[in-house]
């Protein structure tokens, strides 16, 4: 079982993020997903939510948006967004794998800098699976991971298929 980072590594790593975002908005990346208002997405591995703000832009009042950490700050820290900007849509779920969310209910997974950290990834792949609607898509995108890994890691087994290489993100989709 994964385990969360200590409290430290997190708030240092938050405080990282939040120069990153300033330089590169986060925005930039989502524009490459295709999220459309009313999608329902999975943010996996939020972390401190830099993701929450610009996906509630685009996915709209109609739209949903999950965002899971194991680590008990991120949740925090994503429901603090929330509250101060009224965000309604946005629901957190504390967990190392399992989202408890209904089969094929999601539009759109972000799987972002997550990959490398976990130590069951198939069993995280298929949960992510399990979740996607048909033909959903799984936006993937970790620098720690070769290209190469990326792709074979991902397809392998058959529960996703490449679609296309974005300028920052790899989309794939549920394979049927």
């Amino acid at each position: 079982m994964d385990k969360p980072e200590p409290n430290l590594h997190f708030k240092l790593m938050s405080f990282c993020y939040k120069f990153r975002d300033f330089f590169l908005p986060r925005i930039n990346i989502l524009n490459e997903v295709g999220i459309r208002p009313g999608f329902h997405v999975l943010d996996y591995g939020c972390g401190p939510g830099g993701y929450i703000t610009p996906l509630a832009e685009l996915v709209g009042k109609s739209g949903k948006i999950y965002a899971l950490d194991i680590h008990p700050l991120a949740i925090q820290t994503v429901q603090g967004i929330a509250a101060r900007k009224q965000l309604t849509n946005v629901e957190t779920i504390c967990s190392d794998c399992k989202t408890e969310l209904p089969d094929n209910s999601v539009d759109v997974v972000l799987f972002y800098d997550t990959f490398h950290t976990l130590g069951d990834p198939d069993r995280v792949l298929e949960e992510l699976r399990r979740v996607l609607r048909p033909h959903g898509i799984l936006s993937f995108s970790d620098h720690h991971v070769k290209e190469n890994e990326i792709v074979s890691r991902l397809t392998n087994r058959g529960l996703f298929r490449l679609a296309r290489k974005g300028k920052r993100t790899y989309t794939f989709v549920k394979e049927e």
